[in-house]
């Protein structure tokens, strides 16, 4: 009997075809959503690829409220949060405080950003957060950060993440270390990977999310990748080509697009899963 049981496995694996490889399965968690004024809709298959968080950068930036009854200027459009909550890639909605898009600006303006935070956190929100996101990109240029960050982070609610790159590439363990010397222990961080920008390649985007696994832990350490390259006159998307060794480096981490409305148009969905298939 147990023979028997053994040719069959067999004879269903040949027919199945050969095993996909890392490369070819996306471990894609979700997508990251930069809101601007011009730019208030999000559409696409992401969920094609594994996605199902959808992470806001920002529900208010820069005096402009992307979400109703807030103190700021609401946007000339809203987006339809109604349909967006409805998307199986947003099942689970992580939600951008407020923010600036200026990270000289931002880093002014902590305090200013907290308490507008506070008060984006007891409104009423047209979805249900999964959990909260505080939108001060941070790398070891901003000297003050452990000074300024702690404290103003344990003032939002929780689960809370942030997210942190490294331009000046000081090295893996020198970043985890830097990260772990401040980052309050309840608060996880998204890892930029600057791939997009060229800083660095996969593999060593890779090194950095180890080195902060070490320090932090699992569940504290998530890679937002970057979906997008250099363009004459700005960026681009990056191409089915360009992500895979992107997804595949970080096989075994919860990745996020970066930024799924803006880079990951469905061309490069149908793409990414006609391969894994």
């Amino acid at each position: 009997m147990r023979h028997v049981l053994t040719v069959l496995i067999l004879a269903a694996a040949l027919l199945a075809g050969p095993a996909a490889s890392a490369q070819d399965r996306p471990n894609v968690r979700g997508i990251v959503w930069q809101l601007y004024e011009d730019a208030p809709d999000a559409r696409g298959n992401w969920h094609l690829l594994g996605a199902r968080d959808l992470l806001i950068q920002w529900t208010a930036v820069d005096g402009i409220a992307f979400i109703p009854g807030l103190p700021q200027r609401p946007a000339a459009e809203m987006p339809d949060w109604r349909r967006i909550a409805a998307e199986p890639w947003a099942r689970r909605i992580i939600v951008g405080l407020s923010g600036r898009t200026s990270e000289e600006e931002t880093r002014r303006s902590i305090p200013a950003m907290v308490a507008e935070s506070r008060a984006i956190a007891s409104a009423p929100l047209p979805f249900r957060p999964h959990a909260w996101y505080f939108p001060a990109e941070v790398d070891p240029t901003w000297t003050d950060a452990p000074q300024v960050l702690p404290a103003a982070l344990a003032q939002l609610p929780r689960p809370l993440w942030i997210s942190g790159y490294d331009g000046s590439s000081i090295g893996a363990e020198e970043y985890a270390d830097w990260i772990a010397s401040w980052l309050p222990r309840d608060v996880g961080i998204l890892f930029q990977d600057s791939v997009g920008i060229h800083v660095r390649g996969p593999g060593e985007a890779r090194r950095y999310a180890d080195a902060l696994r070490r320090r932090l832990g699992r569940d504290r350490v998530r890679i937002i990748a970057e979906a997008f390259r250099p363009a004459p006159t700005g960026f681009r998307p990056a191409t089915p080509e360009e992500l895979r060794p992107q997804l595949a480096a970080y096989s075994s981490y919860q990745i996020y697009l970066f930024d799924g409305p803006h880079y990951v148009p469905d061309e490069t969905v149908n793409a990414l899963v006609a391969r894994r298939r």
